[in-house]
Order: C-alpha cells, then structure tokens, then sequence
C-alpha cells in the first residue's frame, strides 16, 4: 500500500493499525509536513496540525512502516516492494559494466543498513574464470569491458545464486544498446555490416534486462537495476524489456540503493518478529 498523509489524531489507535496491517503487507508512507514549513502549509490546507516528524518517524519504524523521502521514492520503493523478492540481509553486490556508477552506488549505501560484501574467495574463483584478469576483483564487480555475449548473465547468475549475498545492484544496462541508437541515426546503416552490429547490441540489452528477471525470480534474491536511460530513454531495449516485465529500472544507483535500503529495513523488521 502507498498512503499520503500530513496529520494524526490518535497517534495510538494508528499504530496499532498500521502494525497490524504491515504484518501481512507492506505500508509505504509519504507524510507532508515533516519541515517547519511543511507543517504550516498542511494547516493552512486542511487545518489539521502535523505530528512530531520525530516522533513519527519512530512510530513508523516500530510498526513497520516503509517511510519514503518525497512522492518520488515513495512510488519507486512500492514498485520496488510489488516485484522484488525481499532481501535475506543486508550484504550487496554492485555489478557493473560502467566503473564510476559502481563506485557511486557504494558510495551511496553510506548511512544505510546495507554493506557492500567483500567478495569470498570461491566467488572470486568463479569470476575469474568468466572474465578476462583485468576486471576489478572487488565489490563493485566491475566487468572492465572484458564481457561477451553470455558474460553478464553468467555472473549475475554466480552473484545471484551465492549463499552469502542478499542481493544486487546493477548498472550498465542499456549502453550497448545506446551505442546501436547512434549507428543507426548515422549516415552509414544499414550498411557496411552495421545492420548485424546494431541487432546483436540492442538483443544483448533485451538479454541482461530478461536474465536480471529470470535469475532473481529463481534464486530469491533481489536484482535492481539501474541506468540513467531509465529517463533518457525510456524506449531502450533495457529499460523498455524490464518495464514490459513489469520490473523497475531505477533511474540511478543512488535511487537503486535507497530503495533497497527500504527493503532491507522492511525485512529485518519481518524477521524479527518471526513473520
């Protein structure tokens, strides 16, 4: 579910509400007037005095609410939420075609629950053979151009289907096909051999996005991805083949992170209560 709201009357019987709701399915909650400002402006609308934004910020936690920032992480963790498998802990993987955007992305689980998980050594292994040895041998796993045709769908596989990782991130869907965008908008396709290049680039793209759906379904464990296209260009073979699964493309790492970050939450508040 995904509520918007500003006041609350009876703080006690809403928690007991939402706690009970929350048990069987997740509540994602945007609240106006959480700032000074915010709070005049609920009143003047509606003439109802918004809470305490601390004391419900801690409300929402202990009844097991998701809280999101602004309308647009609220409607991207419920995404998130109706089509990711939730994590069984907080360890994460970046898998990456581009370096920077992993390198931003654990950037950007600082302040989180989640933890980039150093690669163990039988994963390494594996890696090693699927890719040439100049690809990162850390977390981000960052492919370094060494990729072929079946390359990431075998290491999202791994990753995936490892017993010590809760879930993945990755990034880098879409470029091939963007790629193929340009030599199509060029003067020289479909000749030249162009015609065969740009099939094979934007099938690639369509490949990853299905795999990324395929393997998390079957292992269990959450696999969001992200790419600036997501918005850019939104018809991109990536982007588009996750949307017509019914998935989310982030529109950035950071975005991807923040909403596993809530997914995380949300699960660990389930485990702990048996649920």
């Amino acid at each position: 579910s995904l509520v918007y709201m500003e006041s609350v009357d009876d703080g006690r019987d809403l928690f007991d509400r939402l706690r009970a709701v929350a048990a069987t399915k997740p509540i994602v909650v945007v609240k106006g007037g959480a700032s000074a400002e915010g709070a005049r402006a609920a009143a003047s609308h509606t003439g109802a005095l918004a809470a305490d934004d601390a004391v419900f910020d801690g409300m929402c936690r202990q009844a097991g609410v998701i809280r999101a920032r602004d309308v647009e992480e609220g409607f991207e963790v419920a995404a998130t939420l109706a089509t990711q498998p939730l994590p069984a802990g907080n360890r994460v993987v970046v898998v990456t075609t581009v370096g920077g955007w992993g390198v931003a992305a654990v950037d950007a689980m600082a302040g989180t629950r989640l933890v980039a998980l150093p690669l163990p050594d039988d994963l390494l292994t594996a890696i090693d053979e699927k890719v040439p040895p100049r690809w990162s041998r850390n977390n981000p796993i960052d492919l370094a151009g060494g990729e072929t045709r079946d390359t990431v769908p075998e290491i999202l596989e791994l990753v995936a289907g490892h017993a010590e990782v809760d879930a993945v991130i990755f990034l880098g869907i879409g470029i091939q096909s963007n790629v193929a965008r340009m030599m199509r908008d060029g003067g020289f396709h479909p000749d030249h051999g162009l015609e065969r290049i740009v099939d094979f680039h934007e099938r690639q793209d369509t490949r990853y996005a299905e795999a990324t759906v395929e393997i998390s379904q079957r292992t269990g464990t959450p696999i969001l991805v992200a790419t600036e296209l997501a918005d850019a260009r939104p018809d991109n073979p990536g982007p588009a083949t996750l949307r017509a699964a019914g998935r989310l493309c982030h529109a950035s790492a950071g975005r991807a992170v923040r909403s596993l970050d809530l997914l995380a939450r949300h699960a660990a508040w389930r485990r702990a209560r048996g649920l």
